[in-house]
């Protein structure tokens, strides 16, 4: 019994994170008729504001909203770029914030250099070991091999978590020290909306590490099919 609560715990905790974002999101996706412009718009305009004319705003993928400093520019996914929802208004002032902060060459900033190339290639490196694990149990012969694949891709998971985890401040500040003040004293959004926008917010600043938990549950699916 024991072993059942701590499994359910343990994936509680390893896939709680991503499902709350992705519920906060959705929540607020609804359109509101009183927002003046689209998540795009809004974008357009505070870059404008803080002279931030050379950075672009581009349509992009489905849920592929990001900043990309080596472009300069503010991708929103459709539903964001179009969008008159409070997620729209949150998510397109936090891909601002990110623009602030690269182009002012805060500190802060730095943190993504630093740590996001590695924590990629961290989880990339633990994919393609676990997808090369059958073919190099059959060659050596490795007794074990499925616990062996269950500590490699732990310890990989693991470390591209604590990488992402490294990348927090940045987020963080993105959502409250960039985008909150904005929105708040902009009247951008109505004040019975702004516990709803540091919701938002704070789902905007966790995604990263929500996401790089989910990909732990991966691994039984290795585990399966290496067994």
């Amino acid at each position: 019994m024991i072993y059942v609560f701590v499994l359910g715990l343990l994936i509680v905790c390893v896939l709680g994170p991503n499902l709350w974002v992705k519920y906060v999101l959705k929540k607020y996706h609804r359109s509101l008729p009183g927002m003046p412009g689209t998540g795009g718009e809004l974008a357009v305009h505070l870059l404008k504001k803080y002279e931030l004319d050379h950075v672009t705003v581009e349509k992009s993928l489905p849920n592929q909203d990001h900043y990309s400093p080596n472009d300069n520019a503010v991708r929103l996914s459709p539903e964001v770029f179009d969008g008159k929802s409070l997620t729209a208004v949150a998510v397109a002032a936090h891909e601002v914030g990110h623009a602030i902060q690269f182009n002012r060459k805060e500190p802060v900033s730095l943190l993504r250099d630093k740590y996001l190339g590695s924590a990629d290639l961290v989880h990339k490196f633990g994919i393609y070991l676990l997808m090369a694990m059958p073919v190099i149990g059959g060659i050596f012969m490795v007794p074990h091999l499925a616990l062996l694949t269950a500590v490699i891709g732990i310890v990989t998971m693991l470390a591209s978590v604590s990488l992402y985890a490294a990348i927090l401040p940045e987020e963080w500040d993105a959502s409250f020290n960039k985008a909150l003040p904005i929105l708040e004293k902009g009247g951008y959004v109505p004040a019975e909306y702004m516990p709803a926008i540091r919701q938002i917010l704070k789902a905007c600043a966790l995604t990263y590490v929500a996401a790089a938990l989910a990909d732990i549950l991966r691994l039984w699916r290795w585990i399966r099919f290496i067994r």
